[in-house]
């Protein structure tokens, strides 16, 4: 008789350590327990139930429980909680939530994979209510579905029926706020998304996040930054400035907690991010019991710090170390970099390892640079922009992280950081680093590529840079800004300050340009004023610099805090192309 393995939770974690231990054993006795009715679902495809993009909630259940037996003869119990590890026994307690019967199941290895729970504070008034909803399983966004979608909504507790849903407020700017506010706005809904931060989408810089509200607002989603929920009504809610906001229906999205309650019961340790400690198999402080997925806490290969980091390809191969280990395969733990991609209606967005925020925050020294080339060779059709921010150790050349936003295929770019980062790359393999090139896919120098040299350039010394949040300060304070761009496009809009001496002009103009006071150079993404900054440097000036991300840049950075105050604007008009 083989090992008897027992998994609590049957999602990303519990279900990959259940077909891994299969693949080794096929003498293992198996068993998962799941509280919902549904084991192995993709969570990351939930929100695309609501646009349609995926029609019908069935589909987005994986494998189940007559599958997992036939395919894998792997035991799938569905609605059955473990409310009770009894670690001396090694057994644990069941209880099926159907008939409430209680009962006992011994193990010789326990998997605990219970996942996180949506965070709900109680402080706020209405969070109970009817109308408000999360989403963690299929269960969650199948009631949120049919609530938003039905023409008359009779609510528990209540004497009146609620008309139509027309208004939903997402709370919280995370990855399931965002998608689940793009898909309800994909489907009709007038949809206000709610941020208590001044950004959205924190595993990317404030530079860039501007790019992502832009395209929120574009596409009519009512954004709110700087400000939380106070109050939820059957019609509207109240945030803590005092507004008011309509909404039939409330998506909670601010977060999630470990789910540990389980684990603490059973004198498991937690760790010091709150999640269940373990060691680098994934072993707790429990010889036979071993946790994997969004509970638990993780090693950060770059800050060497613990985090928690809840998705699911991590998830995924902590649950195959975790089974190797039992099995005696070795395994070497490299920790996490925090890798992850979003789709934001029509912009994609990707990063990787550290924002500039969060190095400093981790007490690095470092810089970035912050480049817009075009995605493709810009001949063929489909071409556009892509923002792309590296960020780098100063003077290692160390390659802490990076960030890119577009149209096109910013997931394959942040692959190739999110490697060089795994490995320990530099500045210098990153511009050495031989990728595929086709027009239709690429340019012969890759965004990577392209976004090496310009920081080694920086590094050594080459040129001297701002940033893009710098040039609001320098138009009001009346700094020396050349636009280098040509003259039709100066037209078109520019800096309110801005000189125009177009770079096929500026050997013959430099004498316009002074050399006492500091000069800022841009174009529309940074190319053309960079050979002008280089073209007055070999000439002997020694007081320019160049401006990061240019015309282009500076417009999404601006656009939309001048849309939602009354700030006076540093542009005559924007260019987003």
């Amino acid at each position: 008789m083989g090992k008897r393995v027992l998994i609590v939770g049957g999602v990303a974690g519990g279900a990959s350590v259940a077909a891994r231990v299969r693949r080794i054993d096929e003498s293992a006795e198996v068993i998962m327990f799941e509280r919902g009715p549904n084991v192995s679902f993709s969570n990351c495809c939930l929100p695309y139930h609501l646009s349609g993009a995926v029609p019908n909630s069935e589909d987005l259940v994986l494998m189940d429980p007559v599958v997992f037996k036939n395919q894998y003869n792997i035991e799938a119990r569905v609605l059955t909680e473990v409310v009770k590890i009894n670690r001396e026994e090694k057994t644990i307690d069941v209880k099926e939530l159907d008939t409430g019967k209680v009962y006992t199941e011994k193990y010789d290895k326990l998997f605990l994979s219970p996942g996180a729970n949506p965070i709900l504070p109680k402080s706020i008034e209405g969070i109970d209510g009817p109308n408000v909803f999360v989403v963690r399983n299929v269960v969650d966004i199948d009631k949120l579905n049919k609530f938003v979608k039905s023409k008359v909504k009779a609510l528990s507790n209540m004497d009146v029926d609620m008309a139509e849903v027309n208004d939903v407020a997402v709370i919280g700017g995370g990855f399931i706020g965002v998608e689940v506010a793009e898909n309800l706005k994909e489907a009709g809904f007038n949809v206000t998304l709610v941020e208590a931060m001044d950004q959205i989408m924190a595993p990317f810089d404030y530079d860039m996040a501007q790019i992502f509200h832009k395209e929120m607002m574009d596409h009519g989603v009512n954004l709110i930054l700087n400000d939380g929920l106070k109050k939820i009504g059957p019609e509207s809610i109240e945030l803590n400035s005092g507004k008011t906001v309509k909404a039939q229906a409330v998506v909670m999205a601010i977060g999630v907690r470990p789910e540990v309650t389980l684990a603490v019961d059973a004198g498991l340790e937690l760790g010091e991010t709150g999640g269940i400690l373990v060691d680098h198999n994934y072993l707790t402080n429990d010889k036979d019991i071993y946790a994997v997925g969004d509970a638990i806490e993780t090693f950060h290969k770059i800050t060497h710090q613990k985090t928690r980091l809840p998705l699911a390809g991590p998830a995924q191969r902590q649950a195959r170390a975790a089974a190797d280990h039992m099995y005696g395969k070795p395994h070497r733990n490299t920790g996490v970099v925090g890798s992850s991609c979003v789709k934001i209606f029509n912009m994609n967005g990707a990063s990787t390892g550290l924002t500039a925020k969060a190095a400093e925050k981790a007490g690095f020294k470092y810089d970035f640079v912050y480049v817009i080339p075009g995605d493709k060779v810009g001949l063929m059709p489909g071409a556009n922009p892509m923002h792309f921010k590296l960020v780098y150790e100063v003077p290692t050349g160390k390659i802490l992280g990076a960030q890119a936003i577009g149209k096109g295929n910013v997931d394959k770019r942040i692959d190739v950081i999110a490697t060089m980062v795994m490995l320990g790359g530099t500045l210098e393999d990153l511009k050495e680093m031989e990728l595929c090139y086709a027009p239709p896919f690429g340019t012969a120098k890759d965004v990577t590529n392209h976004a090496a040299l310009v920081a080694l350039n920086l590094l050594n010394g080459d040129f001297e840079q701002v940033k893009v949040d710098e040039v609001r300060g320098l138009v009001e304070s009346n700094a020396f800004i050349v636009d280098v761009r040509e003259k039709r496009e100066f037209e078109a809009g520019h800096l309110v300050n801005a000189v125009n001496i177009p770079l096929s002009e500026i050997r013959g103009r430099m004498d316009e340009i002074p050399r006492d006071v500091p000069v800022y150079l841009h174009c529309r993404s940074s190319q053309r004023s960079y050979n002008a900054l280089m073209a007055l440097n070999n000439s002997g000036y020694t007081n320019a610099k160049n401006i990061s991300g240019s015309y282009l840049g500076i417009c999404y950075f601006e656009y939309f805090n001048d849309q939602t105050t009354d700030r006076e604007k540093i542009v005559t008009k924007y260019n987003f192309n």
